[in-house]
């Protein structure tokens, strides 16, 4: 218990409950686990749960009219989802899948409800996330539509940095890099052009590529430079 407590604690919705409080969440949620590439949830669903993840990466995407995939975004530890579903009774609006062996928290959709009636400083917080999420999504929509490639592929190392990167005086370390192809769907471009541009960040002294680490060596500048 005191482990869950502990893994609960840094969830941004529950973080501001006591011990007691997230007792109760604690109790009513279940862990699942997940290999990497398996399907967690499908696009127009029903949704039936929101899923807080324990450990590990899950990719948020939609298909196109071609049938090619569109990756949203990128979750890490503590982050949530399934939340839209949860609140508005609709179908699911995209699919979720694991990008590496992942560890979830599921809390069925009318336990869910309920502690949002309990606990309003829970559903102030959701709040608060979703409209950090909104305006994430603006900024992905200004950068797709506005920027040349350079600019949407910094924009996308700028967003995994804020998703899933480590801080550290002024660098961030993005560890286990998406995939090139993942990138570029993002980005809304090709494979060849992520590879030039990173090439190009990396040359300039940008960024630093090690494996499948990368490493932004002034975040605050990268970002003024690309924002």
């Amino acid at each position: 218990m005191a482990e869950k407590l502990a893994f609960l604690q840094n969830v941004p919705i529950f973080n501001e409950l006591n011990s007691v409080e997230l007792e109760k969440i604690a109790a009513l949620g279940i862990r699942k686990q997940y290999k990497k590439g398996s399907i967690v949830l499908l696009e127009e669903e029903t949704g039936a749960a929101l899923f807080v993840i324990i450990a590990g990466k899950v990719k948020i995407v939609r298909m196109d009219e071609d049938g090619r995939e569109v990756i949203l975004s990128i979750l890490g530890e503590t982050d949530f989802f399934g939340e839209m579903a949860i609140l508005d009774g609709m179908m699911r609006s995209a699919s979720v899948v694991a990008t590496t062996k992942t560890e979830l928290f599921m809390i069925h959709r009318q336990d869910f409800l309920s502690l949002l009636n309990e606990y309003p400083v829970v559903a102030i917080a959701l709040l608060r996330e979703l409209t950090s999420r909104l305006r994430k999504a603006d900024a992905q929509i200004k950068s797709l539509s506005l920027k040349d490639a350079s600019g949407r592929v910094a924009n996308v190392l700028l967003q995994l940095a804020d998703d899933i990167g480590t801080f550290r005086r002024g660098k961030v370390e993005i560890d286990d890099l998406p995939l090139q192809q993942d990138l570029a769907n993002m980005a809304g471009t090709s494979r060849e052009t992520i590879s030039r541009m990173l090439h190009r960040f990396a040359k300039k002294k940008y960024i630093q590529l090690q494996g499948n680490k990368l490493i932004i060596n002034d975040y605050e500048g990268f970002k003024t430079l690309h924002v």
